[in-house]
């Protein structure tokens, strides 16, 4: 598998983009719509937002681009933030970190292996690079189409998540 800087950045910014409309769309919705179960895998729109979180937390300790790993496993991840206020200012934060990453690395950053225990597993894991970035990305998208289903479901406006809308700014 043969991944980019620019395919990085690209995600990175698409990622950005993708949260910041989010943010938006929950801002000013009751904490109990938020934390209510939705039938999603996670159950509820914070409680799914927090896993998003969550995991790119772990996937940028992984990658060596955060010293700290985040408390908690996947179990404890949809209660990461308790309100869409403090899940929107810690989302922007690490969104803050994947950009400046994806800004800082390099085609030859993606090759090779990574090596980490996986709780979810409970073995050690290794992994080539760009499989793990993908990943990274492929989980933020997938966890946050079932955010814009539970977002409709609830009557709420859901983002437009089609890359190719991405506002040149956002590029």
């Amino acid at each position: 598998m043969m991944l980019t800087a620019d395919y990085v950045a690209l995600m990175a910014r698409y990622n950005a983009w993708q949260n910041a409309q989010l943010t938006r769309a929950i801002d000013g919705v009751s904490l109990k719509l938020l934390t209510e179960d939705h039938g999603a895998f996670f159950g509820s729109i914070l409680g799914t937002l927090n896993h998003i979180l969550w995991a790119d937390r772990i996937w940028l300790h992984r990658l060596g681009v955060e010293g700290t790993r985040p408390e908690g496993g996947i179990a404890e991840s949809t209660t990461l933030t308790p309100t869409g206020a403090a899940w929107s200012a810690a989302r922007f934060a690490v969104d803050g970190r994947i950009g400046a990453w994806a800004g800082r690395v390099h085609s030859i950053d993606l090759t090779g292996n990574l090596t980490w225990y996986s709780g979810a597993s409970g073995a050690e894991v290794t992994r080539p690079v760009a499989a793990c970035v993908a990943h990274l990305f492929n989980h933020q998208t997938h966890h946050r189409g079932q955010v814009h289903a539970m977002l409709t479901r609830a009557g709420l406006t859901a983002p437009v998540t089609d890359i190719v809308f991405m506002p040149e700014e956002a590029q």
